[in-house]
């Protein structure tokens, strides 16, 4: 960082969030996926709505989450290079990018499980600045101002230069 730069605006890698969305024996190989993946154990997440369409309901589990901070740095270069360190544009949005994993062999270093299966997963990555706690905290929480907020040209520059990611 330059002397001339504001250290409170400086860019900071939150979390990264795999997901896997399934019901049923396909959400038990998820939470196995998620676990031989992170080492960590995945929660499952509960529908809220009822969606007939879909054959959801209230209180269905319908998909499994793990949600890394600390060495989020090191999957993140895993997950980037299976797919081969290029994302749209259209996948960022404010503070966050997501990106799928069609299938997790294609992670490097990953091998095929037969109680698995073939099966892919979500990577959400979320980005912070100093002060973001303020907006965050129950007690005495306060307003934080818009340019706060990451914009999508910011973590494309982030991402360029951190991670080698090419945006198409």
């Amino acid at each position: 960082m330059k002397d001339n730069e504001n250290p409170m605006r400086e860019i900071k890698l939150e979390k990264v969030v795999l997901s896997v969305s399934a019901t049923g024996d396909a959400l038990e190989k998820g939470v196995k996926l998620l676990k031989f993946l992170t080492e960590k154990n995945p929660a499952k997440m509960k529908s809220n709505k009822r969606i007939p369409d879909w054959g959801v309901r209230p209180n269905l589990e319908v998909g499994t989450v793990v949600t890394l901070r600390k060495g989020a740095n090191e999957i993140l270069k895993r997950m980037l290079s299976a797919v081969e360190n290029t994302l749209r544009k259209k996948q960022i949005s404010e503070n966050c990018f997501s990106f799928g994993i069609k299938e997790y062999i294609e992670i490097p270093g990953v091998e095929y499980q037969r109680d698995i299966g073939i099966m892919g997963l979500d990577v959400t990555v979320v980005f912070k600045r100093a002060g973001r706690r303020v907006r965050l905290k129950k007690i005495g929480g306060g307003k934080i101002p818009k340019r706060q907020i990451i914009t999508k040209e910011e973590i494309i520059k982030f991402m360029e230069d951190n991670f080698n990611v090419n945006f198409v």
